[in-house]
Order: C-alpha cells, then sequence, then structure tokens
C-alpha cells in the first residue's frame, strides 16, 4: 500500500477536482474560524457532496462545542472528524461517542515530550503537525526524525511545513505512513494551487 495523502483546507471545486485528479486519499474541510481555510455550512455541503464517494472527507475543528461539532458533521457527512485543538481524551472520546464518526488527533510536536500524551487518546488516526499560532496550516516544519522508528497503535500522518519540494524526504526521515498538506500547496494563504496539489501528490508517491 502506497503512502497516505491528505490535502486539507480545501475551498474551492477547483482544488476539490484537483485532489480528485491526484489521487489524494483525504480532502480536508476545515471549520475553524480563525483559519483563512474557514467554510461556511453551505460552502461545505456544496464541497462535500462534490468529493463524496471520490476521496474520504475530513471535517477539522479546533477547541470546538457540540453545536459547532454538529453543525459540521451535519454540513459535510465526513468519514473523519479532526481535531487540532486541546481537546483531552476523555472530551474526545466522548465526541467519538456521541457523534459515531470517526476521529483524527493531531498532536502538535516540538520535543520528544511532545509524544507522551499519545498513548491516552482512543482515536482512530493520529496526526502529528508543528507547534505554530494557528491550528494547522502555519507552514511550519519540525524535526521529523523525532518520530523514525516509533511505533504507534492507530494509522498516522506528517503533517507541517510540507511542499512538493520536502514531502519524499520527509517520509524518508520520519518513515511516515501518511502526509497531510495544506499551506504547502498553496499561492497564498487559503488559495490552493491545483498545480502544487499534484505535484505534491506526485512527490510524495515517486
Amino acid at each position: 500500500m502506497g503512502v497516505l495523502i491528505k490535502i486539507c483546507g480545501i475551498n474551492s471545486v477547483e482544488a476539490a477536482d484537483a485532489a480528485i485528479r491526484a489521487g489524494a486519499d483525504f480532502a480536508g474541510l476545515v471549520f475553524h474560524k480563525k483559519s483563512p481555510r474557514n467554510l461556511a455550512p453551505e460552502q461545505a455541503r456544496t464541497l462535500a457532496a462534490h468529493l463524496r464517494g471520490r476521496v474520504r472527507l475530513v471535517a477539522l475543528l479546533a477547541d470546538a462545542s457540540d453545536d459547532e461539532i454538529g453543525t459540521a458533521v451535519k454540513a459535510a457527512e465526513p468519514d473523519f472528524v479532526q481535531f487540532h485543538g486541546g481537546e483531552t481524551p476523555a472530551r474526545t472520546a466522548d465526541i467519538r461517542a456521541r457523534f459515531g464518526v470517526p476521529v483524527i488527533k493531531a498532536f502538535t510536536v516540538a520535543e520528544p515530550s511532545d509524544l507522551a500524551e499519545v498513548a491516552g487518546y482512543d482515536a482512530d488516526m493520529l496526526l502529528f503537525d508543528a507547534k505554530g499560532e494557528r491550528a494547522g496550516g502555519n507552514g511550519v516544519a519540525f524535526d521529523w526524525q523525532l518520530l523514525r522508528g516509533r511505533s504507534f497503535s492507530r494509522p498516522w500522518l506528517l503533517a507541517g511545513g510540507l511542499n512538493p519540494g520536502n514531502v519524499a524526504r520527509a517520509i524518508a526521515a520520519s518513515g511516515a505512513p501518511g502526509v497531510d498538506v495544506s499551506s504547502g500547496v498553496e499561492t497564498a494563504p487559503g488559495v490552493k494551487s491545483p498545480e502544487l496539489i499534484l505535484k505534491f501528490v506526485s512527490e510524495a508517491r515517486a
């Protein structure tokens, strides 16, 4: 099986089509008001309908209320919800049970001790990102070798500062079975480039 690839922050039909053509496995729709990729429910509904059945849909939230999660789940009908905030293991488990949707839990990493909390979470997938000002999409990398040789009880994705020029190196350094990109395939914050999406997927799978 090849490397899993998630294109996050899809906010246009053109970007959605590029992710589909490139053969991405996941498409992320952002429900986080501080992000330049934030979607209104109706936008998300339209994009989700366009993507459904072609890629697995992920709704991204951070420190969201039950009402906000419910709105996102109703709009996108996602295959996964991704939590990118300070959600505790108990909160994550409660959301997973309450909404009946598989969970991807994101962790921000700067040093080995940041990985200590991972074992306490019952999530369906894990995502490791760099620390930054926003919940994802910061375009900042961390030391990928911190993950090299580690085993986790769930599938995981590497994120943080990835782009077409470094993704192959990042996979080799970390041993990542999957990668996640957002700002690394943009020409400006929140402006996805179909060409960069295609190149990213090609480089990741080369």
